[in-house]
């Protein structure tokens, strides 16, 4: 395959670059591709480096897979180009993912979705995969109802200037660039993204609409509250279920440890559960503090973390494409 990366030079697209060389997606030329002030730069991949190239340099090459990570702007203005020269393009940003005819896409839950006309597919929002990759099973089997989420993500769904503000502030630095407009170090700003008229924030309101459209169902009621925390190596997101059926916690935990990409971590003899450090680096949902809430019939209080920049992200991106390759829609 010919494989672009498109931000190649940012968080998320080193990530993808280095998801690509674990997993070993077969490329035979490796394209990565930034903004004009980093042409030139090089990138590092599979022990060569490569010379960062222009977006437009780029599309002339007609690679096989482009791979977003740029923001939504760049998504919108270059997605439809490169598809136009037969690149399948999966995209990282929020653009293209509520559009009607673009699959949005977690392949353990809905790769089933993914057809050979599909030029663009969208990467769903880090905190909604690693959500629904839980509640899929069981949605399954018990029907939900109701879901509330509290989100406490990691300063690396920012980038790379916010992760410089929490380390310069926890050494005394006060940043003259910063990335939030409050302290984040020994801080918690509930706010990611911007206010929307409902006075939830965009990062909220993606949870509940891209939820609805991964699960195939629009009954289900999602309520969120996203708030960023000053911690790296994941998301992580207490979430309270409803479902229309009764269930037993034993059955649930039994249904989580046989789902393909979850890791149950839930015994509290020995003070286990998902904690931001133990997803660090890795490609699971983490699951645990399962039990029952006694407060409503038939609900869960789940704890959900995940690495971010990996299954919420770079990890997801590519097996989108190992997807695709699979059902022999990707020939180069």
């Amino acid at each position: 395959m010919k494989v672009a990366v498109v931000g190649a030079t940012g968080l998320v697209g080193s990530m993808m670059i280095k998801v690509l060389e674990e997993r070993n997606f077969p490329v035979s030329a490796f394209i990565p591709v930034a903004s004009e002030k980093s042409v030139g730069n090089q990138v590092a991949f599979k022990g060569n480096n490569y010379d960062v190239i222009g977006i437009d340099a780029a599309i002339a090459l007609a690679p096989d897979v482009a791979i977003f990570s740029a923001g939504g702007s760049v998504s919108l203005a270059y997605a439809e180009k490169f598809a136009a020269k037969g690149t399948v393009v999966i995209d990282n940003s929020s653009a293209w993912r509520m559009h009607e005819n673009i699959k949005l896409v977690v392949p353990e839950v809905n790769g089933e979705v993914i057809t050979a006309h599909d030029k663009i597919i969208a990467n769903p929002n880090c905190s909604t995969i690693q959500m629904v990759m839980v509640l899929n099973p069981l949605h399954q089997v018990y029907n939900i109802k109701r879901v509330v989420v509290s989100t406490y993500q990691s300063v690396t769904g920012t980038g790379a200037k916010a992760v410089n503000q929490l380390m310069d502030e926890r050494n005394g630095i006060i940043s003259n660039d910063p990335a939030y407009p409050y302290q984040i170090d020994l801080n918690a700003i509930p706010q990611i993204d911007v206010f929307l008229e409902n006075d939830y924030t965009k990062e909220e309101m993606k949870m509940v609409l891209e939820t609805k459209k991964i699960l195939h169902d629009d009954r289900i009621q999602l309520t969120a509250t996203a708030v960023r925390i000053p911690v790296m190596g994941g998301h992580s997101e207490s979430v309270n279920i409803e479902f229309e059926k009764s269930f037993e916690v034993a059955e649930v935990r039994d249904l989580l440890k046989k789902t393909e990409g979850v890791i149950v971590q839930d015994n509290l003899q020995e003070r286990l559960y998902p904690m931001p450090m133990l997803a660090h680096n890795k490609d699971e949902v983490f699951v645990g503090r399962i039990r029952r809430d006694e407060s409503i019939n038939n609900g869960l209080n789940l704890w959900i973390v995940a690495d971010n920049l990996r299954k919420g992200a770079a990890t997801n991106a590519v097996q989108i494409a190992e997807l695709m390759l699979k059902k022999g829609f990707l020939v180069s």
